[in-house]
């Protein structure tokens, strides 16, 4: 079987935040993995593994972009930082609904949910904190 990115790097989800950018590209790609491994075998254990890596990654990340909303004194702070908390919400349920009952048939469902809310929130959010940091020093 071949296998397809979920989703592929592009401009468009540069933030000029190098920090933040390469930390995104390791997002797509821990998320193509776990694309990969859902088309594989949705029931494998490997499914959880990459959740569990992607789950760390993306607390990670978070923690770093809102250290940089922060220093910035960024306006929309409270906005970009729920969607944040609703993400982290989201995924421990699909961990816990995955090891209640798995995806089975049906490995689109998590794979376009995680796809749709990480290019909504690059281009949305990240893009508006990139726009309101340029030209601001960035620890």
């Amino acid at each position: 079987m071949t296998l397809m990115a979920l989703i592929n790097w592009h401009t468009g989800f540069e933030t000029g935040i190098l920090s933040v950018d390469v930390e995104h590209r390791e997002m797509l790609k821990l998320l193509n993995d776990l694309h990969n491994e859902l088309c594989r075998d949705p029931k494998s254990n490997g499914v959880i593994f990459f959740l569990g890596e992607v789950y760390a990654n993306i607390v990670a990340h978070f923690a770093l972009e809102e250290k940089i909303m922060r220093e910035i004194a960024y306006d929309d702070y409270r906005t970009h930082k729920d969607q944040h908390e609703r993400l982290l919400g989201d995924i421990r349920k699909i961990i816990d609904d995955h090891r209640g009952r798995g995806y089975g048939g049906a490995p689109h469902l998590l794979a376009d949910l995680l796809k749709d809310w990480f290019e909504e929130h690059f281009h949305v959010y990240d893009a508006r904190l990139a726009l309101v940091s340029e030209g601001r020093p960035i620890s």
